[in-house]
Order: C-alpha cells, then structure tokens, then sequence
C-alpha cells in the first residue's frame, strides 16, 4: 500500500487558495479489516480528489471520536472539543499562510462535531466545507451500484469493504464475503454504544462488496467534489 502522507514540496504548495484534511478515526472494523479503515478511506478519497483539483493536500487526523466502538479493542478516541480544536487551529495556521478555503473530508459517520465546525467557521466568515454530505455518499453507493442502504450497511459493511478493496486490496483479507452480520435495529446505540447490537462489530454485508462497486463509488465522489469548490468560492 502506498503511504498515507502526502508527499509534496512548499513548491507544490504554492498558490494553492484550497487545502483538503483527511479526517479518518482508529477504531474496530470487525476482526477483518484494519482499526485504521476511515482514515484509508478518507485519504483514498482526498487522493484521488487531490489529483483531479488545484487543492493542497493535508496530511490526515487519524484518531478522532469512536467512542460508540468503545467495546472493542484497539478503538482509540479522542474528545470532540479536541477534534474541534484541531480543526479550527488547522485552518487559523492555514489562513496564516493564505489558504482561505477548507474542506475536511471524513471518513468516520460519528465525527458528528465536524459538521458544528463547519457551520461556526462559515458563521465567522471563514470558508470551510464538510466533504463527502449525506446526499454525497447516497449518489456514490447508487453510482457504485452498491446494493444496501446507510441504515443495514452502517459499519465494515459493503460499501467500506468495496472502497478497499478497489483503493487497497491487500487490507481485505481472502474471507471478507463470510463476515456479514445485520443490525437494523439501533434505537439507543448513541446511548449504549454499539457493543448491544453487534456481536462481531461489523453492521453490513461485506460479502457483497466488489472492487467495481468501489472504483464507481469513488469517482463519483471526485465527481462531487466540484460542488464543494463552487460552494467555498461563494
């Protein structure tokens, strides 16, 4: 697998007006795929929008808030205020250096401060983005021909199985297709986690996922991305 920096020199930097932040997390993806799953996703995706616009690319936040996965070893959380902290003092140091615009793309469903980041900074003024929206990932699983929808493939599932496979076969172990468990009903899982609902940590149905299903997920993702630049030069 290539490495998840970025590579680039201050010369590649220079004149950049967009940076992208790849926000993954550190939390359990079953016993098949790696704690580190959104943060290669949420770097897959940056990449790749990277390589189709003039934006500067960050380095990733690799730890952020999984506590809902808490009952699970090797799940590493940071507090939201940190991750909010984070953020914001990522884009005052970007601004320090003339990059007025920011977009964060994340890779973990409960980073749900993230979007409150967002909405304070375009209150101040500031431009700042959230990438990929809700309706983002809707039209890239019907774009990728993904069969299940966000509620059954909530986690380790079919779409995030076939973004790898796609992106980074060699994290997919040959038994992927035998790791499928459903979950439907997650009524207080903000409350009690979702040790209560899921034996192996996995919610979804890998055994569906195809590098096909991820390769189309993606570019439409890249797709997207346009939306978000048009938005932050408003």
């Amino acid at each position: 697998m290539t490495h998840l920096l970025p590579m680039g020199t201050s010369e590649d930097a220079r004149d950049r007006t967009v940076a992208v932040l790849p926000v993954g997390s550190f939390e359990q993806h079953g016993d098949f795929l790696p704690l580190a799953t959104d943060t290669v996703i949420a770097v897959t995706i940056a990449e790749a929008v990277a390589a189709a616009y003039p934006v500067l690319l960050l380095p990733p936040v690799t730890i952020s808030c999984s506590h809902e996965h808490a009952a699970w070893p090797g799940t590493v959380s940071i507090s939201a205020p940190t991750l909010h902290a984070i953020v914001r003092d990522v884009a005052d140091s970007l601004r320090r250096n003339g990059i007025n615009k920011l977009a964060l793309v994340n890779g973990h469903g409960g980073n749900y401060v993230l979007g409150n980041v967002v909405q304070e900074a375009s209150a101040r003024g500031e431009r700042m983005a959230l990438f990929p929206t809700e309706v983002d990932w809707l039209a890239a699983r019907a774009a990728g021909g993904v069969e299940t929808g966000p509620d059954t493939d909530m986690h380790a599932g079919e779409l995030e199985t076939s973004l790898l496979l796609h992106a980074h076969p060699e994290l997919v172990p040959a038994d992927y297709a035998t790791k499928d468990e459903r979950a439907d009903e997650r009524d207080h899982f903000l409350t009690l986690g979702l040790g209560p609902y899921t034996r192996s940590g996995v919610i979804g149905h890998p055994s569906l996922a195809t590098a096909a299903k991820g390769e189309g997920a993606l570019a439409h993702l890249v797709t997207a991305f346009a939306g978000t630049l048009t938005a932050l030069d408003r």
